[in-house]
């Protein structure tokens, strides 16, 4: 039997049309029903700690109505991580944010709080949360991830 490739449906922008409109719309939970319904794996979205894109209500309602996991992209902080050890989304992405970026610019430095890195990634494994890392493309950096 072959595999097939996975689709994994991004509605971050979604959300920031809606909130550079200072509206309901378009809604974030209605694109992801249209990409669950239309044959989506997976939604995935980023929980910026300014909350640009996507809002706290936001994940609650598609953790409640999507069927398909839900990856949450995060930074690496505590605020963050009390979020997904709540949510408990199928898939973290952890991932670098600084507050002046447009949208995500690099890989994690991933010896920037190491000892910090190993803890958040041991917790949310507990919580059969599976992690990945958003790493600079070079084999030094794959090596140490």
């Amino acid at each position: 039997m072959k595999k097939r490739i996975r689709l994994g449906f991004n509605i971050d922008h979604v959300a920031t049309v809606r909130n550079a409109r200072g509206d309901d719309y378009p809604s974030p939970l209605r694109a992801a029903m249209i990409a669950q319904n239309n044959g989506a794996d997976s939604i995935t979205v980023h929980l910026r700690e300014d909350r640009r894109h996507i809002r706290d209500h936001d994940l609650i309602e598609l953790k409640r109505k999507i069927k398909i996991p839900l990856n949450l992209e995060m930074a690496l902080t505590p605020e963050m991580l009390k979020i997904a050890l709540k949510l408990k989304p199928k898939y973290v992405c952890i991932v670098p944010e600084k507050r002046k970026e447009v949208t995500t610019e690099g890989g994690l430095n991933l010896n920037y709080k190491k000892d910090y890195l190993k803890k958040v990634i041991h917790l949310l494994k507990k919580k059969n949360i599976k992690v990945s890392l958003f790493i600079e493309p070079d084999l030094k950096t794959v090596h140490l991830a």
